[in-house]
């Protein structure tokens, strides 16, 4: 197979979302470190080994930024999750991850399901432009959303008080519990999306490479190893690739 068009500048640029907790598609700079470290960097380096083309990882500060900077040239192919207006942004290949959207609260906070915070008079923290504020927003019933700039700003105004909630996916948020004493993740989610990988529109040869990359390294097991080895054995990995 010819993996020329992965990489038009001579290495695939491969843009990831890098923040303060990893998951299906965050990733995290570990302390005293220099590389990010996550999921969506271990699909990079396997894509990277299995074509013998260099690697370059495009930071960015979230999945949003990423969308935002489809049309711009600074990356190849990236993984995000996916939704209609993702899908009307970008090309959409294969899925490596099924994901549920929720809340993190605090431990004595009286909300036990995710349903639980669409009300009026609760304020729920959120990532600006990412897929999963949008849809607290769809669901919100009169709750205020706050969206920050970027996942350490949310997660700050979080243990400050700003807000009763955190809106993220499940897996970054129980990453986060962790990592947070007092806090806790409400039962159920508002949202369900799966994280796939992506090109510019107009990349289609691109798209069909990396889609069946990403394939591979779900049939080899190097996607399950990936999530076993930053902590998420309760990943959900699809069977079945979606089409964009």
């Amino acid at each position: 197979m010819n993996y020329d068009c992965l990489a038009p500048t001579g290495a695939i640029r491969v843009a990831i979302a890098v923040g303060s907790t990893k998951s299906a598609v965050w990733t995290r700079i570990p302390e005293g470190g220099t590389e990010p470290e996550g999921v969506t960097v271990d699909l990079a380096r396997a894509i990277g080994a299995r074509t013998g083309l260099p690697v370059s990882l495009v930071p960015l500060s979230s999945s949003a930024e990423i969308i935002a900077t489809a049309d711009d040239g600074v990356w190849d192919i990236s993984f995000t999750p996916i939704d209609a207006s993702r899908r009307a942004a970008v090309l959409v290949g294969t899925a490596f991850h099924v994901g549920e959207s929720s809340y993190l609260v605090r431990a004595d906070s009286p909300f036990r399901r995710a349903e639980d915070l669409h009300r009026p008079g609760i304020v729920i923290l959120g990532v600006a432009g990412t897929a999963t504020l949008r849809s607290a927003e769809k669901v919100a019933g009169g709750a205020t959303l706050i969206a920050a700039a970027n996942l350490a700003e949310a997660r700050t105004g979080f243990a400050e008080g700003k807000g009763d909630a955190l809106a993220l996916g499940r897996l970054a948020l129980e990453d986060i519990a962790r990592e947070m004493p007092g806090t806790r993740v409400t039962e159920g989610n508002f949202h369900v999306a799966e994280t796939a990988v992506i090109a510019p529109k107009g990349h289609d040869a691109a798209l069909a490479v990396a889609s069946e990359l990403v394939r591979g390294l779900k049939a080899d097991g190097t996607v399950r190893e990936s999530f076993l080895r930053h902590a998420m054995p309760e990943a959900v990995i699809p069977p079945d690739e979606t089409r964009g």
